[in-house]
């Protein structure tokens, strides 16, 4: 691993030590019927590069809102117009183009325009759920808990790409061989993604695994304590209840990291293996859930390799 690379494990691990992460805001023009040009955020990990609007080769029965291909440093990359999904109309024109990495996927998304990074804390990012706007997960408060604060809307890309590409997520659930957990236990779960949490239900069943799903990792941890009491009033652990723990990384009020560090600092739950389970791919990110103790990384969406990563933890726990 070179020195950079060890300085991007570094920084991330001081940040996420703090339960921090940085939002790049970006602009996707004017709301439907309105001039106000509203905040949206993505997690600066998912970006590999902000780039100048390319030249873009448009493709042949490609899905509405893919603008075709660029080719970026040797490689071809689909083009995405993420105002007309989120529908906004981009009075000053596409002028940006976002490359991410996310879910062994590289794509890019054209915007209007990029303000700025912010760095912010957990607690500062709310879930969206039940507020409407399904390409939404949650909402940054940019100032904090204020009155006035600005907010910005942090996207599901996980949904966004099922959308353009539903045909990506079809058999990608399948698992082989059955999984066999210890009686009576199940699998604690936490994605904040509605579509990421149909996915893992998907593929936790088709394992013949009993599980718990969970929203956030503060309603996790919350859960985690509810079980451990339960299971001392019935003269067990909490390992009598829960095989393992199912993480993502990104999620509001606390975060993966946050939840995999309480239970790794915890008498009551330091013995219980925790999966991170994430759309944030590469060895950076891998070597950095080490660092936090987690027992292991799986990249979004592969059943059977999480069926793997799970049987093996279980079977050295």
């Amino acid at each position: 691993m070179n020195k950079s690379t060890m300085r991007d494990v570094d920084e991330r691990t001081n940040l996420t030590a703090n339960s921090m992460f940085e939002l790049l805001l970006f602009r996707l023009g004017e709301a439907p019927g309105t001039n106000r040009r509203e905040l949206f955020g993505i997690n600066v990990f998912k970006v590999r590069e902000i780039l100048v609007m390319p030249e873009i080769t448009a493709m042949v029965n490609s899905p509405p809102s893919v603008m075709g291909v660029a080719n970026i440093r040797g490689q071809m990359i689909t083009v995405i117009n993420l105002p007309q999904i989120v529908g906004t109309n981009p009075t000053k024109g596409l002028n940006i183009l976002l490359v991410t990495e996310f879910a062994r996927t590289t794509q890019a998304f054209a915007v209007e325009e990029v303000n700025e990074i912010v760095r912010l804390e957990w607690k500062q990012v709310l879930s969206a759920e039940g507020r409407g706007g399904g390409l939404v997960t949650s909402i940054a408060r940019l100032d904090g808990d204020v009155e006035d604060t600005r907010l910005a809307q942090v996207l599901d890309v996980e949904q966004i790409l099922r959308d353009v590409f539903p045909e990506h997520s079809e058999t990608e659930m399948e698992v082989t061989d059955k999984l066999h957990l210890p009686p009576g236990t199940v699998v604690l779960a936490a994605d904040d993604s509605a579509v990421a949490r149909m996915m893992i239900e998907q593929g936790l069943k088709a394992m013949g695994v009993s599980y718990i799903m969970t929203k956030s990792g503060q309603e996790a941890w919350d859960r985690l304590k509810g079980l451990a009491a339960e299971a001392e009033s019935q003269g067990q652990t909490i390992k009598d209840k829960v095989a393992l723990v199912l993480t993502d990384l990104e999620m509001p009020e606390m975060d993966g990291f946050t939840l995999t560090r309480n239970i790794k600092q915890d008498p009551r739950f330091s013995s219980l293996p925790v999966v991170i389970h994430s759309s944030l791919t590469g060895t950076t990110n891998e070597e950095h859930v080490r660092k936090v103790g987690a027992d292991a990384y799986v990249a979004k969406f592969v059943a059977e390799e999480l069926a793997q990563t799970i049987r093996r933890v279980v079977a050295n726990a």
